[in-house]
């Protein structure tokens, strides 16, 4: 397992250093801009008079934005889900099925390696990567961040990457397990990233359309709680996201066990089809 592990790092790693070295500049970006953009003259009658329905898409964090707890969620948490969502689903699609389409899998079922030890330390070495690109991220708010008038602590700056770790594990679970199921690990990846696309589109909606709420409430975003976790972590909906990332995971691994695995190129569906027996 460790064996893997280290391998999946290895493969992820020009991954990994392009995305923290990206976020890393636009979160230091970010905080260099944030005394230029809450002094400004007037900035607060000018959010207060764009259209409410607009305003609303983004919650209250919109009219707080002058403050260290909205700015942050303005401008990094509310819309990463989706940004760093493009490179969990990617891996997530790809951390098995990816080796199945280009023929080496089969390879490497060929040593004294076991399947649950294949996808564990697969797995592992996408969540501790994951982590990677979100850490870098946090040290680019907490160096520079005494500077400019972000006056939170490094605990407090670190409390709403954990809901966005467990919410990036989340879809790159679903992306994992649509894997096993789909044609190929580009089909798994399209439909995890609707799928996060769709929620967060449903999350904003909702703000403006009570009736949507009724549904959001039992979507993975509704449990996102981006930079209001600075004051208050929910700790409940945290482990339960947690849950459900390893509910992923294990369904995954169950389903990975039972596999035939492919010599290479895509395949069909994985499932039977109501007309086909």
């Amino acid at each position: 397992m460790y064996a893997e592990f280290k391998h999946t790092l290895r493969r992820l790693r020009g991954q990994i250093i392009g995305w923290s070295i990206g976020l890393g500049v636009y979160s230091w970006l970010m905080v260099s801009l944030f005394d230029s953009i809450v002094n400004i003259e007037g900035f607060e009658e000018l959010m207060a008079s764009y259209p409410p329905e607009l305003l609303s898409f983004f919650g209250d964090s919109m009219l707080a934005i002058t403050t260290p707890v909205g700015y942050i969620d303005i401008y990094y948490f509310l819309y990463m889900p989706i940004i760093i969502g493009i490179f969990v689903v990617g891996v997530g699609a790809n951390l098995l099925v990816g080796d199945e389409e280009n023929g080496t899998l089969d390879l490497i079922m060929a040593y004294p390696v076991s399947r649950t030890a294949l996808f564990w330390g697969r797995w592992l070495g996408f969540a501790a990567g994951t982590a990677v690109i979100l850490f870098i991220s946090w040290l680019s708010w907490v160096i520079p961040a005494g500077g400019v008038g972000l006056d939170l602590t490094w605990i407090e700056f670190m409390r709403p990457f954990l809901p966005l770790f467990a919410i990036l594990l989340l879809f790159g679970g679903l992306a994992l397990l649509l894997s096993f199921f789909l044609p190929s690990a580009r089909m798994a990846s399209m439909l995890a990233g609707g799928l996060l696309v769709a929620n967060f589109l449903l999350d904003g909606l909702a703000n403006a359309n009570g009736d949507l709420k009724k549904i959001t409430e039992y979507l993975p975003l509704h449990f996102h709680q981006g930079g209001d976790a600075i004051t208050e972590l929910n700790g409940e909906w945290l482990i339960g996201l947690l849950a459900a990332s390893l509910a992923f995971a294990i369904l995954a691994w169950l389903r990975f066990q039972r596999r035939d695995i492919r010599v290479g190129g895509e395949g069909s569906w994985q499932f039977a089809l109501p007309w086909k027996k």
